[in-house]
């Protein structure tokens, strides 16, 4: 602080007697200095050996404790002993990375990707499986019990996923011409002839994109795909985009598929003359002739700082402009814009839970909050009197209304618009008091106005779908006064990261 007080009155005195230019020059020198000082001190952090790792932690992180400071650490498992080396440091936690194995878990896992640890994704490789399962189970425990502090029943096991790779139907990647160098390729002096990428974004370097050769996310169509597209286009000398300058032609590809067999293929490109449209078409057409599979192939002209694309046209280039997904016999249009999730397999596993839990004898009234392109709405129409769906995007809800269409039911009604703002009492007085509420909101969970109107409504069950269980926690502590939470079964839709999905019962209380 004294140091602070004089620099004030030193800077005064130059402004003074030398003028405000010296005096802007003297501070700046003083600012490098305390930077330099503060680098210098950060590079002093301590080095922590022999630390057993201890549990789990959000984002895929790993945690550990030495003496009252909580350690956040990526690319480990609880069992693991390492030493760490800490990058950030707080009051009460800090941040490292393992620099040095003494012990290897037993729940750790062999990571099968070759861009494991640098692009950002899986992060839970190095971990077993059931060692997965095992911790997503806990994460729900924990946050139902320690936020919303509810009674609870036993929750049931969480449903694994058949599949642990190649499980995904969507998948996007960038094109940049800032591609991302790993630390290895840094210290061996890899130079490469150009410095394109089509990958993923690194974490914390927005402008920065890793290559990816391989993706197990999704079957290997996705790397012949974005392989063959890369390749071509380095060929043709075709511009990636560049993220700071906005220049550039090709921006970002996104591939669909689903379980018909129907693939789709969507570009995004800038496209500012007759030569740049040129160029993407080559490129398009590059596609139609050495990929068949694709039966969808679609681009967007995005001229914008961004690659949000709802505001703007799809144009097909070749083939359909949907794909169409199957379950139970019941056919969903996909398009560009739709939701849907993300693993179909685990995805009919969820809704089935969702049916099951909906307890549906055909006389009943169903909300469907959350509709999205109206997936579970449909799921349960069979098996209610009528079904209403609520949804914000307005394109979802078109989509939805086709779905209905194309199973032939006419017991489905949707709206479009912000559910707040929707879902109220004249609402529910207009279109009837529902018996049953199947909500899935996004992961910051229901607005405080819509849990209101579901306590007015009084349905006699609700069946809360989540994908973030703390801000589902939440929402259940508001619900609590009228309703009890009967059943617990968490769904893993995404193996190898920390995200897990959350199924909830409750049921009102008897008054």
């Amino acid at each position: 602080m004294l140091f602070v007080v004089i620099f004030a009155v030193s800077l005064c005195w130059i402004f003074v007697t030398c003028g405000f230019c010296t005096c802007a020059y003297t501070f700046y020198l003083v600012k490098s200095y305390i930077r330099y000082i503060m680098a210098r001190k950060k590079k002093e952090l301590p080095l922590l050996e022999r630390i057993e790792i201890t549990g789990v932690a959000a984002e895929g992180k790993a945690l550990a404790r030495v003496n009252d400071l909580v350690v956040f650490v990526p690319f480990v498992v609880p069992g693991d002993v390492v030493d760490l080396k800490v990058k950030r440091k707080k009051h009460s936690y800090a941040e490292a990375e393992a620099v040095k194995f003494y012990e290897y878990s037993q729940e750790r896992a062999e990571p099968f990707c070759k861009h494991y640890g640098v692009c950002g994704g899986c992060k839970w490789q190095c971990l077993a499986y059931e060692h997965q399962l095992k911790y997503k189970q806990q994460q729900v425990v924990d946050a139902l019990t320690r936020i919303g502090k509810v009674e609870l029943p036993e929750v049931m096991p969480i449903l694994g996923s058949e599949q642990t790779r190649e499980y995904r139907n969507k998948l996007e990647f960038t094109f940049s011409n800032k591609r991302w160098l790993t630390w290895d390729e840094v210290e061996q002096g890899v130079k490469y002839d150009n410095m394109n990428a089509l990958g993923f974004h690194i974490p914390g370097a927005f402008d920065k994109v890793l290559d990816i050769e391989e993706c197990a996310l999704m079957q290997g169509l996705n790397n012949r795909l974005r392989n063959g597209i890369r390749d071509f286009a380095n060929k043709e000398g075709i511009p990636f985009y560049d993220l700071r300058s906005h220049s550039g032609v090709l921006r970002s590809m996104m591939l669909r598929t689903s379980t018909t067999g129907e693939v789709m293929l969507l570009l995004q490109a800038r496209v500012e003359c007759e030569n740049d449209k040129m160029r993407l078409e080559k490129t398009l057409q590059f596609v139609a002739d050495e990929f068949p599979e694709v039966t969808s192939l679609l681009y967007v002209i995005n001229n914008k700082c961004n690659d949000t694309f709802g505001d703007l046209e799809v144009v097909t280039f070749k083939g359909t402009d949907v794909i169409y997904e199957e379950m139970e016999g019941l056919r969903f249009k996909v398009g560009p814009k739709s939701f849907y999730q993300t693993n179909s397999k685990q995805a009919y596993n969820l809704y089935k839970v969702a049916r099951d839990f909906a307890a549906l004898t055909g006389n009943e009234v169903v909300y469907d909050l959350y509709t999205g392109t109206g997936t579970i709405a449909n799921f349960v129409a069979r098996n209610a009197k009528k079904v209403i769906g609520v949804e914000y995007v307005e394109d979802a809800i078109i989509d939805a209304r086709i779905n209905a269409g194309l199973n032939g039911f006419d017991n489905l009604t949707f709206f479009a618009g912000d559910m707040k703002d929707i879902l109220t009492r004249d609402f529910i007085s207009e279109h009837g008091m529902p018996d049953v509420i199947i909500t899935d909101p996004p992961r910051a969970g229901m607005h405080n106005d819509v849990i209101d109107t579901i306590l007015f409504a009084a349905p006699k069950r609700i069946v809360y779908v989540s994908c973030n269980p703390a801000t589902q926690a939440r929402d259940l502590q508001l619900l609590d006064v009228d309703y009890k939470v009967v059943a617990v079964q968490p769904v893993d839709m995404f193996p190898h990261t920390h995200h897990v999905e959350n199924v909830v019962l409750l049921e009102r209380r008897c008054s």
